[in-house]
């Protein structure tokens, strides 16, 4: 029932694949050169002539100030603040890289700024900040909070990034995010859900085994839960092999996995990632990029109908056609240019969730709001008649599927009591179609009128 096709590839193959791969990194050092980075402030309003700036700027500017003195709530009107977050680091684990000094990450931040402009239209603003303390990163964010309606929190190493978007969402009278937690896990349920659509299995009744228990895995744990599946089917493995209430003590008292060892593995397995993949029918990996983490044998000892997530980059813990010859049925990893695998791609969430979120200003991004969006991702891609094992979620070039996210994003978050906005879904259909299409006809428009250019070539 669960056959297909998969050749094998030679080393010479393999290593084609691999170089491919390093295509990026080198037209990067390139086109940020070229372009002194990837995004600008650029004026929204007409300048008439120059007195205009008596409009905007002193004297006249004073009267905003003063209604917003008066009613507060007018800065929305008044202000562009309702469409502006920050993307929020301190650097401390960015992509692979891990640990840089201050300002080394920020070509992310704006890369990350631009993917929320293009594929949301939501105007975002990178902030490296220079400090490893917790404390002072939530004070920060804390303080700037009149200039922003929302923060993306993003490569915050653990388990401060716990801790810190805990905290931020505790203290915080805005919107906080972090994407490397909600947002991955969110596109890794609507993926886990299409594929458990193609399998023809309930989620109540599966085996899971997550490899790896860090930013990514331990937010999937909580969302696939409240989506249905049971901790008691759920095994958890990292480098400290399976984990369980043995392992509570391995995490520090700020550190939310606490709770979790707490109340899985409740019938004492032992030993790691083998042992926890036996007679799984999903296996989720976030773990290290190391090449053959996973082993085609331990795969083979998997349920008829395997679901292999190898999410790790740029390296996933086992290639597809390995995995997919050992017996798996649909593999996912986190690149786009592997034969046999679909991409699990954290841009198809985080635009949209806050394109959501903003449009009801939302207090905050609950489970809720982040299963709705998965699941809105899953039905896309069924509707359009595009599902099979190799595209399990929507790409980035279906518009329509980020507008369909946000509304169903807005509107769980009026359901959950944290919209301060009500819309019914035609008008949250037109709030997020008229943001996100005008930022793609700017660009079009600036790019027909030659005022961004197109790139030089790697050579």
């Amino acid at each position: 029932m669960f056959e297909r096709e998969v050749r094998s590839f030679t080393p010479a193959e393999v290593e084609k694949l691999r170089e491919k791969a390093q295509i990026p990194g080198k037209l990067a050092l390139i086109w940020h050169q070229f372009y002194g980075g990837k995004i600008e402030i650029a004026p929204k309003c007409a300048i008439l002539d120059l007195d205009a700036f008596g409009v905007y700027y002193t004297p006249g500017v004073a009267q905003s100030c003063k209604k917003i003195m008066k009613h507060p709530e007018s800065i929305f009107e008044q202000t562009n603040k309702a469409n502006t977050i920050a993307v929020f680091t301190n650097e401390t684990r960015v992509l692979g890289l891990g640990d840089l000094d201050p300002g080394a990450g920020l070509p992310v931040m704006e890369g990350k700024a631009l993917l929320f402009k293009y594929l949301g239209g939501v105007d975002a603003y990178p902030l490296c900040l220079d400090t490893d303390d917790p404390e002072e990163f939530i004070r920060t964010a804390l303080i700037l909070q009149p200039s922003f309606v929302g923060y993306n929190l993003e490569d915050i190493s653990q388990p401060n990034c716990f801790y810190i978007l805990e905290k931020l969402r505790e203290k915080a009278e805005i919107l906080v995010m972090h994407d490397d937690q909600q947002g991955t896990a969110t596109v890794t349920l609507a993926a886990f859900l299409n594929a458990l659509h193609l399998v023809d299995k309930q989620i109540s009744q599966i085996k899971i085994c997550l490899v790896g228990f860090g930013a990514a895995n331990f937010p999937f744990y909580n969302l696939v839960t409240a989506a249905g599946a049971d901790p008691d089917n759920i095994t958890i493995c990292d480098i400290k092999g399976i984990l369980g209430p043995a392992n509570v003590s391995d995490y520090g008292p700020n550190d939310p996995r606490r709770e979790v060892c707490k109340i899985t593995n409740r019938r004492g397995l032992t030993g790691g990632t083998p042992e926890a993949m036996k007679g799984a029918d999903v296996v989720i990996a976030y773990s290290a990029s190391v090449e053959n983490s996973i082993k085609p044998e331990w795969v083979s000892s998997m349920n008829e109908g395997a679901i292999v997530f190898a999410c790790a980059n740029p390296t996933p813990e086992i290639w597809p056609w390995d995995a997919l010859k050992a017996g798996a049925y649909i593999v996912a990893t986190g690149r786009s240019d592997l034969p046999y695998s679909t991409q699990v791609n954290n841009s198809m969430g985080f635009p949209a969730i806050f394109r959501g979120g903003l449009d009801v200003r939302a207090t905050d991004i609950t489970p809720n709001m982040c299963i709705a969006a998965a699941k809105s991702l899953g039905e896309r891609q069924r509707e359009i008649g595009l599902l099979d094992v190799d595209h399990l979620i929507p790409s980035m070039a279906d518009t329509e599927a980020f507008i369909e996210e946000a509304v169903a994003v807005g509107r769980q978050a009026i359901q959950d009591g944290v919209a301060r906005l009500v819309f019914d879904d035609e008008q949250l259909r037109e709030m997020a179609t008229k943001k996100i299409r005008h930022a793609r006809d700017l660009y079009e428009a600036l790019k027909k009128d030659g005022i961004i250019l197109d790139p030089p070539s790697e050579n």
